[in-house]
């Protein structure tokens, strides 16, 4: 039968303008000129009769009519693009390529890949830790590992954590801290921030130190670090003081590298989930890869259960997504 569709270059040079929103820019991407991609949206506009882009001075706006298709090339495109690379690459039917923020990764995936090559030692996996990869945008990935709120636009998301925020410090830090109740003297010492932006901090340890009912300590002194990581490092070495992740500090809680102030933590407003495309059938490795998280997260959360029960603060700003980066 012969299918009713409009030319495939016009489809691709429209998918292409609206989601740069440019002609230009699609016209350097197909390595044609401007007045081609421009000619080719034009006549695919006049088969439809519907406008699919506004021009505007200096950029293109997608129509209500441009978005729906758009939607919908990004889903064909991509099914195309995965079923290719699927034939092109059936020496590699075992590779699972995933993206993780590079905290994540480093201080919970890594220490665990072992089990995972002792469990399943057919399953390959590629990890990348760019945080401009998306897999909306990727189909060179098969899942991703995201924080947040579980709300990503197209994409399917399950819960893996949340996250148990927790002030720690080097053990010899720690003692030098105490005073005769008890109470730490935080007033003394750095404490060790992660930056949301180059110019804002989160607010981690304004909020743990409300659930403390600790007064007194200035917040905006301090070491500032872009990756939650880099904090932790640093009070490791005895720096500061940082609001960490129970999840991120585990194995250096564990062998004695970090203590804990006070029994006291926060749950933080966002969490960690595993994000696939909807339009892509789950593969035996997602599956086993699947499985193999929510068995190592049951272990893990068995390791965190004599903690007191966690304080609950709704705030955005409790969230650690720049400390995940």
């Amino acid at each position: 039968m012969k299918r009713q569709m409009p030319a495939l270059n016009a489809l691709k040079a429209f998918e292409i303008a609206g989601s740069t929103g440019s002609f230009t820019r699609a016209a350097e991407q197909l390595n044609v000129t401007q007045s081609a991609i421009s000619r080719q949206v034009r006549q695919l506009e006049a088969q439809l009769g519907e406008p699919l882009l506004t021009r505007r001075h200096h950029h293109l706006e997608l129509t209500n009519a441009g978005r729906q298709l758009l939607r919908a090339l990004h889903q064909s495109f991509d099914k195309i693009e995965l079923t290719v690379r699927s034939i092109q690459q059936k020496n590699h039917i075992n590779r699972l390529r995933l993206n993780a923020p590079p905290t994540f990764t480093s201080r919970w995936l890594l220490p665990r890949l072992g089990r995972l090559r002792e469990q399943h030692p057919e399953l390959e996996l590629s990890v990348t830790t760019l945080l401009q990869d998306s897999l909306r945008e990727s189909s060179t990935l098969d899942c991703a590992i995201r924080f947040g709120n579980g709300e990503w636009d197209q994409l399917n998301s399950s819960l893996l954590f949340h996250e148990q925020h927790i002030a720690v410090c080097a053990p010899t830090l720690l003692a030098s801290l105490q005073t005769g109740d008890d109470t730490p003297d935080l007033a003394s010492l750095p404490l060790l921030h992660v930056l949301a932006s180059e110019e804002r901090r989160f607010q981690t340890w304004r909020h743990w130190l409300d659930a403390a009912g600790i007064t007194g300590v200035d917040t905006q002194t301090g070491y500032e670090f872009d990756l939650l990581d880099l904090a932790i490092r640093a009070a490791v070495d005895g720096l500061g003081i940082t609001i960490a992740d129970h999840h991120m500090v585990n194995r250096e809680l564990a062998c004695g590298q970090l203590t804990q102030l006070l029994n006291v933590h926060v749950t933080g407003h966002q969490s960690y989930w595993l994000v696939t495309r909807p339009e892509q059938a789950e593969s035996p490795q997602l599956q086993v890869f699947r499985e193999w998280l929510q068995q190592e997260i049951w272990l893990a959360q068995r390791s965190l259960e004599p903690l007191a029960p966690s304080i609950d603060r709704g705030h955005d700003a409790l969230s650690s997504r720049g400390q995940d980066a």
